[in-house]
């Protein structure tokens, strides 16, 4: 949208309280545009979300168990986070990482000094878009799930309808942060069709094809001790089916309020082998593996999801 557009639109609707959303409904209110986010979750995240597990003995953790952190290459982007950092809700992740060869059982090619930095959300990843849809001029609506957008051409608005009907308002601008506004994949999840119909759309319908999707199980894991045994905060799998990457989230700035000694990680899987379909025991099974191979301490009931 461009900014004489923006600055003449009265008002806006924004589908998702991911980090597209929840950035593009900031942005968008700074320059005055009255913004109304929708997302069918109970709160800003999306692959940002932070899981809250509280163990058997009382005992709360909490992983990020999307995006583990993000890297900045565009000077635009770069001078918004810095923003952030400014608010607190942001902070470098001055972290080593390496690869770990399944085969040997070592790590190597341990990461260099001076590169691209990594940012994390404070105190979680979540935060960010937190904080982006509490802003004025923003108005986020949790638990709604948008079932119908209808283009009313003589009122040149959009209309949205939530799942069960509700009339959600008319916009001038939609912005579909969701690719599930238009996939058969919200059909399976709702028994509705979507609620955009892309027939009506060609050269959406085509655009939207192009999107790229990658499916990743989280395997969220905490130890009773620090892992002696691994000298990094973050690393690459190497010779593994099924693992892709380890982080240590308790290594990350802000997260004052894990419990002593106690440290939390999570793995995630290879994209081919959440591509499958398959049930996410096996990560479980390859991580047991990994961790009892690298000799590491108790390890705490762990929990799976998967994205898709």
């Amino acid at each position: 949208m461009s900014s004489a557009a923006a600055s003449a639109a009265a008002n806006v609707a924004v589908i998702g309280g991911g980090i597209s959303g929840a950035v593009c409904a900031s942005l968008l209110a700074a320059r005055g545009v009255a913004v109304t986010l929708f997302d069918s979750g109970r709160g800003a995240g999306g692959r940002m979300a932070q899981r809250r597990e509280v163990m058997e003995d009382g005992t709360e953790l909490r992983f990020d168990h999307g995006a583990p952190y993000f890297t900045v290459t565009n000077d635009e982007v770069a001078r918004v986070v810095s923003g952030w950092e400014a608010r607190g809700i942001v902070a470098e992740w001055k972290a080593m990482f390496a690869c770990f060869d399944r085969a040997t059982g070592k790590f190597t090619d341990f990461e260099k000094e001076g590169s691209a930095k990594k940012y994390v959300g404070v105190p979680g990843m979540n935060s960010i878009c937190k904080s982006l849809c509490s802003e004025d001029g923003v108005v986020a609506k949790f638990g709604v799930t948008v079932g119908k957008m209808d283009w009313l051409q003589d009122r040149s608005s959009w209309s949205l309808a939530s799942l069960d009907g509700k009339d959600l308002g008319h916009f001038d601008y939609v912005v579909a942060t969701d690719k599930n506004v238009a996939s058969p994949r919200f059909s399976g999840l709702t028994g509705r069709p979507p609620p955009l119909d892309l027939s009506l759309f060609p050269r959406l319908s085509v655009m939207v094809q192009d999107i790229p999707v990658h499916p990743c199980f989280a395997l969220m894991v905490a130890f009773s001790e620090p892992l002696a045994m691994v000298p990094v905060n973050g690393f690459s799998f190497n010779n593994s089916d099924y693992l892709s990457r380890a982080y240590c989230d308790t290594s990350k700035p802000g997260r004052s309020c894990v419990p002593p000694n106690r440290q939390s990680w999570v793995l995630h899987s290879t994209t081919e082998y959440a591509s499958k379909g398959v049930p996410g025991c096996r990560i479980e099974h390859s991580a047991t593996n990994f961790y009892e191979s690298s000799q590491m301490g108790q390890c705490f009931p762990s929990h799976c999801c998967r994205w898709r």
